[in-house]
């Protein structure tokens, strides 16, 4: 039965992490013949920052493991998507590319990572933060996986604030939705708020990435908290 939605819904375009997982299960076959070369530039940029830093990778939303031949042989990488169909691809192109720097991959919610805290030297999230259902609730695991000094790495669609732009974004939603992810809900100003209550987070970089100038690179480093006394 189709779902039913209910006008007094307070989140009538909101996803779930139902929604998500089966909307990866079904991109999983044509995932990088669709999505490879539209982000290649994006992914690079990203994959070039985490080289830089190296130390151990958690890839939040590996999805078919497109970027783990990219890494350095030097950076450990741990991978985590929502869809078991994204993750087959991806234990496929391990094994066949034979890489020996990816610790695992695991079935795990981007909200509720199963890994200590300070795990990690950087954590990365391609696509991943308007795809949740609970964007600041990832944003908060990610920068509590991450150890001090460390950089949490977000390649993202940005919306926009205002303007004719956020109008067509708005319109878009209801359709997109059913596909994974957001068009609008998450302009650069909902980034800023989310950073403004972390507290142990600061910017490093915000760049600008293709296709269209709508995504961006955004690095943010983990910074020591002084205990309270």
């Amino acid at each position: 039965m189709a779902e039913i939605i209910k006008l007094e819904d307070p989140r009538p375009l909101d996803i779930n992490r139902e929604m998500v997982e089966q909307a990866y299960d079904r991109w999983a076959p044509i995932y990088d013949l669709v999505f490879g070369g539209v982000f290649s530039k994006g992914r690079s940029a990203a994959i070039q920052a985490t080289n830089k830093l190296g130390g151990r990778v958690l890839e939040v939303g590996v999805g078919t493991g497109i970027s783990l031949p990219l890494y350095a042989p030097n950076v450990r990488i741990f991978g985590t998507d929502i869809s078991e169909a994204m993750l087959k691809k991806a234990k496929q192109r391990v094994t066949e590319g034979r890489l020996k720097n990816i610790e695992g991959l695991a079935v795990m919610d981007a909200e509720q990572l199963e890994f200590p805290d300070n795990s990690f030297d950087v954590v990365m999230a391609q696509y991943v933060v308007t795809a949740v259902p609970n964007p600041e609730a990832a944003l908060d695991e990610f920068a509590r996986v991450l150890r001090p000094g460390g950089e949490l790495i977000i390649l993202t669609r940005v919306s926009a604030d205002d303007g004719m732009r956020r109008f067509i974004e708005q319109k878009l939603q209801p359709v997109v939705r059913r596909l994974g992810f957001r068009t609008a809900e998450f302009a650069w100003s909902r980034y800023t708020k989310w950073l403004a209550g972390a507290k142990s987070m600061e910017l490093v970089e915000r760049r600008l990435i293709p296709p269209l100038g709508h995504f961006s690179l955004v690095r943010l480093r983990k910074i020591e908290v002084a205990a309270a006394a």
